[in-house]
């Protein structure tokens, strides 16, 4: 082997890794599309631990919002993304927050407020301190790691409401693994979590966010019956086949600013 080859060998390897781990060759989205972004946790990784994708840090979270701000995305609520089409060379944004966690309260609601950000969340209702919802996934992930994150409270969603940032939709009332239950047993999920939040916090839950991402055609319908105008997924992108299974842009705690801006320019991350 030459001496050139082995000096072109190393950019060579990195370029074809950074390509397939970003591909930044996709094709940008238009900016007319809405894009919703999907964040679970705002808050520091902790070392080795298995969940640090859905673990955005406090500062890397501001940097994200103020990024979108400066750049001219209007931040909405879901349900105004479903209901209002985007304006002619309108950049509208959706920030949604799964599951209920207490440093949304904590880090994320301070910036909400810095930026005038809207944001939608989708709380379970059963947010009992210690719940492991993971294991209704994957059994294996029994290690209690998401577990011991504390759960916001009702307070403190009544708060953020208040401040008419966040916009409250249905996430079950268990985070159950819906394709798993009887009828029955995910329509009480999906319709009594919406009758509880609005019963609540006297406000409306127009939309639903399927949980783990699991649904199907049953799926659909019943949130389509409960009463709710629109669904969140969990699939990776921009859009979707129409209001009741609308892609997200996966925002990642390991990646910086770089993997987010091309997140938010093709939808999506690497191949």
């Amino acid at each position: 082997m030459t001496p050139l080859l082995w000096i072109a060998l190393p950019p060579l390897a990195w370029f074809i890794w950074f390509s397939w781990r970003y591909a930044w060759w996709r094709p940008t989205v238009p900016p007319g599309t809405p894009r919703i972004l999907m964040y679970h946790l705002i808050r520091e990784a902790i070392p080795g631990a298995r969940f640090n994708k859905m673990r955005v840090a406090p500062e890397t979270f501001r940097q994200q919002v103020e990024w979108l701000s400066r750049n001219g995305w209007t931040f909405c609520f879901v349900s105004e993304l479903i209901r209002t089409p985007s304006a002619p060379g309108q950049r509208r944004v959706a920030l949604t927050f799964d599951d209920g966690y207490r440093d949304n309260y904590l880090a994320a609601l301070p910036v909400l407020h810095e930026f005038k950000a809207k944001a939608t969340m989708y709380p379970v209702v059963d947010r009992t301190p210690g719940v492991d919802w993971s294991t209704k996934k994957k059994a294996w992930h029994n290690e209690g790691e998401l577990a011991r994150e504390p759960k916001i409270s009702d307070a403190e969603i009544t708060e953020m409401v208040a401040s008419g940032l966040l916009e409250l939709g249905g996430h079950g009332l268990t985070h159950p693994n819906l394709p798993q239950l009887s009828e029955a047993e995910a329509w009480k999920e999906i319709s009594e979590c919406k009758g509880w939040l609005e019963m609540t916090f006297g406000k409306e839950a127009p939309t639903f966010c399927y949980p783990f991402g699991l649904y199907g055609p049953r799926e659909v319908e019943l949130v389509r019956r409960a009463g709710f105008i629109g669904a969140v997924t969990t699939a990776e992108g921009v859009g979707g086949p129409d209001s009741f299974q609308l892609s997200r842009v996966k925002v990642s705690g390991k990646e910086g600013m770089l993997g987010f801006r091309l997140r938010m320019r093709t939808g999506r991350r690497g191949l």
